[in-house]
């Protein structure tokens, strides 16, 4: 079950980050003030939404009998870290300890920014998979 919870939480992010986020969402979810929080939550929110509802097709038509509360929470957890690493400054001050100031120069950051996503939601996954 794990795999398959990964997949459509993977196919989720996918979906949120790109074809449902914003121009807006994308130039200002890291920003300062207002503006930045109101974009950043929204576009979390759409994570929140869309694994979700992902999550309900998946039990559906698998006939997976995921708890409630742990797939709230789950769901939950990938809204959360998904805005906190879209801040920008977790990403660039990972890459400044990891002595990565080259490659995130040269687009770098990108690849960093997926990798955590990817990270959390393998950790959702797995949550909800035990």
């Amino acid at each position: 079950m794990f795999a398959e919870i990964a997949f459509l939480l993977y196919v989720g992010h996918l979906l949120a980050d790109y074809p449902f986020q914003t121009d807006h969402q994308a130039a200002h979810k890291a920003g300062c003030g207002r503006k930045g929080w109101m974009a950043n939550v929204a576009h979390a929110s759409t994570h929140v939404l869309i694994c979700g509802l992902l999550l309900a097709v998946g039990s559906m038509a698998l006939g997976w009998h995921l708890p409630l509360l742990p797939a709230i929470a789950v769901v939950l957890w990938i809204g959360v870290t998904h805005g906190f690493i879209d801040r920008r400054w977790p990403v660039a001050g990972w890459m400044r300890i990891a002595r990565q100031q080259g490659w995130a120069a040269h687009g770098g950051a990108a690849h960093v920014d997926q990798t955590a996503h990817v990270l959390a939601l393998t950790l959702a996954a797995l949550a909800l998979s035990v």
